[in-house]
């Protein structure tokens, strides 16, 4: 198992590919499909947005099989998204999780916003309100980096399988801010 110091070593190595125009596109053709009909050994899971803007896959410039990624508008940790982060721990062996937040989310501007959305919208915005209450801020990008950093704590928190790995030091979760327009994701 790679350390997680290793893990984002490599992720960052792929996301300055990225960011300069250079990326490799590794491990995504037809041989390394065929390996992974035997199965997944993701080195990392990535919980992002939704955002069509945001692909962790191309960001960090990885293979198939690398990243399991669970995408939620705003990043949030709902039964659903941490549920499937929990398979990944208990199931596929990944040391790391990056809470991924972005630069001008839209599911943070309308948790800023308020307003009525509809039950589902609203129910989603909640997860997003205590970081706006937390930031100290109502601009985007500083909710954006707390809402990252408070999920990355709470799914330690919400969850046994992920706090008892986290506490054994088989796991680490880490909050990360995308930045869209230059391409580079900084790690906290």
């Amino acid at each position: 198992m790679d350390l997680p110091s290793e893990i984002i070593e490599r992720l960052e190595a792929g996301n300055a590919r990225f960011v300069a125009d250079e990326v490799e596109s590794p491990r995504r053709d037809r041989e390394r499909r065929k390996d992974l009909t035997q199965g997944q050994a993701p080195a990392a899971i990535v919980l992002s947005c939704a955002d069509s803007r945001v692909a962790p896959e191309l960001v960090f410039d990885v293979g198939l099989g690398e990243l399991f990624v669970v995408r939620v508008a705003g990043n949030i940790a709902n039964t659903s998204t941490v549920a499937s982060i929990e398979y990944a721990v208990a199931h596929l062996g990944a040391s790391l999780i990056v809470v991924m937040g972005h630069e001008s989310c839209g599911a943070v501007a309308a948790a800023i916003a308020g307003g009525d959305g509809g039950y589902n919208l609203n129910h989603l915005l909640t997860h997003i309100t205590p970081a706006l209450a937390a930031s100290g801020d109502d601009a985007v990008d500083a909710v954006v980096k707390k809402n990252a950093e408070l999920t990355a704590a709470e799914l330690a928190a919400r969850s046994k399988i992920i706090g008892s790995a986290v506490a054994e030091g088989r796991l680490s979760v880490v909050p990360a801010f995308y930045e869209i327009g230059s391409g580079k994701v900084t790690f906290s």
